[in-house]
């Protein structure tokens, strides 16, 4: 149930941030808006200064249309004056001075209208050249103007753009949360449901384990009352005699509880060593800088002796760590067998003296600084304040010293401290580490303040500021520190002030002695429990051994029997080999003989028959023959019964030796090598094809890896290549859109330029005109002046 309230805890700040995101997220509309509203306005400004600009242009142009008209009414009223004069002129000599006086008369009128026209002129010009450069000056203005209104307006549609995404990434996030708090609340329902049908089970078994006890507790209890003779617990002489058990959950919970103090102190040394590095460079910054000018001696002292704060601050840690590390699972933990305590303690008086050594100088410091001539009353009033939570933050250091001490003393002498005060040091001890909480906390908000004031100040520099805000950062993280030590130790208040170890129905302390002892005891229960649980080889039974002596002995004896017919078989297998090729080489040499045997007949019947058809005495003949074939049968008889009775070794190749009659040793040798060597060069045209072949499998399976190894690297670089020709392809098409992007942009401002130089032509001609014209009329104005 406490996982389902600190879910719906976890989703309602989730629904509170996305209400605070959501009002954010109109308050931005509601800025692009207005910004886009500015922006329509000053477009419309814009077009309006446009149209204003095209109305001066075309009055511009009606002046100057009219200008060329009276230019040239101007010009043909000079020369209807000089046509007129010149009538006049004859007309004079006959009529008298008053014609010449008119015509002077009439000639000095239209001189006075055509320089009023001149000036007019002139005015004009001068008119549309301010209006000209004021209209250009106003179009720059408003083009940066629109300029950097588009910039705003991409800007904030980039961050609203931004906002949008980041909400809505934010809205799936919360909504992906709930639905998973949902599930995660379905489970905890369903577990707290098995949590109370556990709890049921567990009650019954309390019940029935209530039950059992109340048994072995009457059983007990009558058998201490007839068999045991006195109880040793209930005399103290009798019970200090007794070794306490060893408590194994007080030592794990007190080496998790030394390694998180461990990690607190780590924190708060790193923060006194910042608070102490940073309080010196202020020191050497202000009042006076000493890359200027020399501080002064106090000054000088103070930051001497704050150089050396890592002397005292840095042991803390190390002599932290050393009892850290000397608490383990076989150890006893009370405050008479912690001796590494004691060392803690005397690191923490040296620093608590380093700390009263310091007090004075710093109280001087913060006077100096009051004396400086830009200090204000509200700075000194803070340096005041601040020297007031020094003092505080001293004597808290103080106090922590002497209860660190006391709590110290019992590992020294036993009989320095009751067990009843304890506690109460303890109690002592949590009470003055808030109060060093609160005291860094009021000089850390006074040290903020002043440091507002500073910065207000003519004569702060960024050297100064930038070590304001270090020192400022280290009493920050000496506050979280201190607070967090505080909170720990009024948490574990009841461990510490709890005995972890005392003899039964006593209250005294554990002496060193009594920790060793037991120690010792519990180092051979150990032993004693492993050599008990040690286990013993398991045995056969007598039966099942004699049954497998039988089936070892008999499958021993079938053994041998089988490796004897195996054996029998192969001495078989390799004589009939034998006599399969003698009976091969016996077919051989038959065939041969029976050829040789059948050539003789051929020879005998030829001859036979030669006799017959050439002489006489063909019966002699004949009967000589039929003789001859008996004697070669019984010779060709012979041969076999000998072949027969003779000893044969034959080998793989067909390889005879024989002990052939002195007679026929010829012809058997003869045939012998005919055998050897067909059989040798067939061997050799084998192991040859053999060789051949085995070479043909050898190239081929490391053609075929070399293939394969080919392939592979052909698949990898078509790979390659084929990403490369992508990229290239992509910028092929980038450099193609580039590329008339560019064309685009140049003819455009090409078309532009030549609008431009049009325009600036028809302005040349313009003015030329306008000023040859201007010439003429003075040239004119010049000629009649001087025929005047």
């Amino acid at each position: 149930m406490a996982n389902v309230t600190d879910l719906q805890a976890k989703y309602s700040k989730l629904a509170q941030e996305y209400s605070k995101l959501r009002a954010q997220n109109q308050v931005l509309k509601k800025a692009v808006v207005d910004e886009q509203a500015n922006s329509n306005s000053m477009k419309e400004q814009l077009k309006q200064r446009d149209q204003s600009l095209r109305k001066q242009e075309q009055e511009m142009d009606s002046l100057s249309f009219r200008n060329q008209q009276l230019a040239k009414r101007v010009e043909l009223l000079q020369e209807e004056l000089a046509a007129s004069e010149a009538t006049r002129g004859k007309r004079g000599k006959n009529k008298g001075d008053s014609p010449s006086q008119r015509v002077l008369h009439t000639q000095s009128v239209f001189d006075e209208d055509l320089q009023k026209k001149i000036e007019e002129n002139e005015r004009l010009h001068i008119q549309f050249y301010e209006a000209d450069e004021q209209h250009k000056r106003q179009e720059a203005e408003l083009r940066t103007r629109l300029a950097e209104l588009e910039k705003d307006a991409t800007e904030h549609q980039a961050v609203v753009d931004g906002i949008t995404s980041k909400y809505g990434e934010t809205i799936e996030r919360l909504q992906s949360d709930k639905a998973r708090l949902e599930v995660k609340a379905h489970t905890l329902e369903r577990e707290s449901k098995e949590c109370r049908m556990r709890t049921d089970e567990c009650q019954q078994q309390l019940r029935r384990c209530q039950s059992e006890l109340n048994r072995h507790m009457k059983q007990s209890s009558s058998v201490i009352q007839e068999k045991v003779p006195f109880n040793d617990t209930k005399f103290s002489d009798y019970n200090s005699l007794n070794v306490p058990s060893h408590n194994r959950r007080h030592q794990l919970k007190s080496r998790d509880v030394a390694g998180q103090a461990l990690s607190f102190i780590q924190d708060l040394v790193a923060a006194l060593l910042n608070f102490h590095s940073y309080t010196e460079q202020r020191v050497h910054i202000y009042p006076r800088d000493s890359s200027i000018e020399p501080i002064s001696p106090l000054n000088q002292k103070f930051s001497q002796y704050l150089h050396e704060n890592a002397a005292y601050v840095r042991p803390l840690e190390d002599s932290f760590l050393q009892l850290y590390q000397s608490i383990t699972e076989d150890t006893v933990t009370v405050l008479e067998t912690v001796v590494k305590l004691k060392i803690f303690a005397d690191n923490f008086s040296s620093y608590t003296h380093f700390l009263l050594r310091i007090l004075p100088y710093q109280l001087k410091s913060l006077e100096e600084e009051c004396e400086a001539p830009l200090c204000t009353a509200a700075l000194t009033l803070k340096n005041q304040e601040l020297q007031c939570d020094i003092k505080s933050v001293t004597s808290v250091f103080e106090k922590l010293q002497s209860y660190i001490n006391l709590l110290a003393l019992p590992s020294v002498r036993q009989d320095a401290m009751p067990q009843t005060s304890t506690s109460a040091v303890f109690t002592q001890l949590a009470a003055c580490l808030h109060s060093l909480h609160d005291a860094i906390k009021e000089m850390s908000k006074h040290y903020n303040q002043k440091g507002n004031i500073e910065q207000e100040l003519p004569t702060v520099t960024e050297k100064l500021c930038t070590t304001t805000e270090c020192l400022l950062g280290s009493l920050g993280s000496l506050t979280i520190s201190t607070g967090k030590i505080a909170t720990f130790f009024s948490n574990n208040l009841d461990f510490f002030t709890s005995s972890g170890y005392s003899q039964r129905g006593s209250a005294l302390a554990l002496s060193p002695l009594q920790a060793e002892s037991m120690l010792t005891n519990k180092k051979k229960a150990a032993a004693y429990m492993n050599a008990v649980k040690k286990v013993r080889p398991q045995s056969v039974p007598y039966k099942e051994a004699l049954s497998n002596r039988r089936v070892l002995t008999s499958s021993t004896e079938s053994r041998e029997g089988l490796a004897q017919q195996v054996q029998q078989s192969l001495d078989k297998i390799g004589r009939l080999e034998q006599e399969k090729e003698h009976w091969l080489l016996e077919a051989q040499l038959g065939k041969v003989r029976l050829e040789k045997e059948s050539q003789r007949i051929a020879d005998l019947e030829a001859q036979l028959a030669a006799a017959l058809g050439q002489s006489p005495s063909s019966q002699t003949a004949a009967a000589a023959a039929a003789s001859m074939l008996a004697q070669s049968s019984e010779e060709a008889e012979n041969e076999l019964k000998a072949t027969e009775k003779e000893t044969l070794c034959t080998s793989l190749v067909g390889m005879l030796c024989t002990s052939p009659s002195v007679e026929h040793a010829g012809d058997e040798e003869s045939r012998e090598k005919l055998i050897k060597t067909h059989y040798m060069a067939r061997v050799g045209e084998l192991t040859t094809q053999l060789q051949i072949s085995d070479s043909k499998a050898v190239h081929f399976h490391s053609e075929c890896r070399a293939l394969a190894k080919r392939l592979t690297i052909a698949e990898k670089s078509r790979e390659t290549l084929s990403e490369e020709v992508k990229h290239a392809n992509q910028n092929v098409t980038r450099l193609q859109d580039e590329l008339t992007t560019t064309k685009r942009s140049y003819e455009d401002q090409l078309s532009m330029m030549s609008d431009h130089l049009c325009s600036m032509n028809e302005t040349l001609s313009k003015q030329r005109e306008e000023i040859d014209t201007l010439k003429l009329g003075s040239k004119g104005n010049t000629k009649k002046n001087k025929g005047r």
